[in-house]
């Protein structure tokens, strides 16, 4: 069985209040997307890496992917939600991927991913019936809201676990369960409606998800202080 990255890179991130797609932002002279194709074509251990563009995406051709090229293949076929972009890019995997193959979709925005998180997640799902994905168990104190931004209440966080990106799964039984579950947000949702339990990983805070704009000045500061 070989190994796949997919990044579906096809949306706006209006969160982030850019006048571009997140994706593109500028992260240490590079786009911010740059950074995870990096370290995912950089693991000996994928075969190769797929990234979903939106179809009318006219910025990619704009930047120099040097040496990360030769091993990544651009589709063109970003849907209207992450999870439709994902499906997108499964069913257009299909070419050369096998349903047994496995596949780790991760995060355009989870731009400080090293290759050790790669790694770990590959070794501890190993040969696993249903697959995993990183996470983080929460510590901190959770509160649930009412509607005036009060607290209604106190969650328990034991059992809890904050879910990230690469997340691993085979092929065939991820693109059946997101056809099945379409409306999800992650991966593990999708195999979790069809009854499975995949496994989680422990990861950690550097491998954060850029959402607001100063998660971007966050993961600037984790990228040059790893290189130093």
């Amino acid at each position: 069985m070989a190994r796949y990255a997919l990044i579906p890179a096809a949306g706006g991130g209006s969160r982030i209040g850019a006048t571009c797609p997140k994706q593109y932002l500028p992260l240490a002279g590079r786009p911010l997307v740059w950074h995870a194709l990096n370290t995912l074509t950089g693991v000996p251990a994928i075969d190769r890496v797929y990234v979903v563009l939106a179809p009318d995406d006219d910025r990619w051709d704009g930047f120099d992917w040097g040496e990360l090229s030769a091993r990544l293949t651009i589709l063109r076929c970003g849907g209207e939600s992450r999870a439709q972009s994902v499906v997108n890019g499964l069913r257009a995997m299909r070419v050369d991927v096998s349903p047994l193959d496995w596949v780790l979709v991760h995060d355009a925005a989870r731009c400080c991913l090293t290759a050790a998180h790669v790694e770990t997640l590959i070794r501890a799902v190993g040969d696993d019936p249903v697959g995993g994905l990183l996470a983080m168990p929460v510590v901190d104190t959770l509160k649930r809201a009412q509607d005036d931004e009060r607290v209604a209440a106190t969650l328990v966080r034991e059992g809890l676990w904050l879910a990230q990106t690469p997340q691993m799964f085979r092929h065939g039984m991820l693109l059946d369960a997101l056809e099945y579950a379409p409306a999800v947000t992650d991966e593990a949702s999708a195999i979790e409606a069809l009854g499975l339990h995949p496994k989680l990983v422990a990861a950690d805070a550097t491998n954060l998800k850029v959402t607001w704009p100063l998660d971007l000045q966050l993961a600037g500061w984790i990228l040059a202080n790893r290189e130093q």
